[in-house]
């Protein structure tokens, strides 16, 4: 079913997916591992991963892609990360928003296909432009 949202709690992208398959295997289902990952890969296209950080402020550290498998594992990109430069004399963390430089991910049919190829387009140029700057 296209266009569900939800939440987990954990601590990156990665253990995200971890916790996925954690939740399957104590729903009681006996599938083989595998095949739960590739059940989690063809029902999620993206983690944004949102961060408390050490001086209480939230932000976003990760705009993930799930793009598929490898083998038996699940195969991810990121898109935009969070880094951290330092801090001010108050403490505040001081960083940015930072683009990956893939200018068109796994997932831009679907985008088109939605018709949000070219908001995609602007947002991807938006964040490759601030990094020029």
């Amino acid at each position: 079913h296209d266009g569900s949202m939800g939440t987990i709690h954990a601590n990156t992208p990665r253990e995200c997916l971890n916790r996925m398959e954690s939740m399957i295997a104590m729903g009681g289902f006996t599938l083989p591992q595998k095949t739960v990952r590739e059940i989690i890969t063809g029902s999620v296209d993206i983690i944004i991963q949102a961060a408390r950080l050490r001086d209480g402020s939230r932000r976003i550290t990760h705009i993930t892609e799930v793009i598929g498998m490898e083998g038996d594992m699940i195969t991810t990109q990121d898109l935009m990360l969070y880094n951290i430069k330092g801090e001010d004399a108050s403490g505040k963390i001081i960083g940015e928003h930072r683009s990956t430089g893939i200018g068109r991910p796994h997932f831009w049919d679907r985008a088109r296909y939605y018709g949000e190829e070219a908001r995609l387009a602007n947002a991807l140029a938006a964040m490759e432009s601030k990094e020029q700057a």
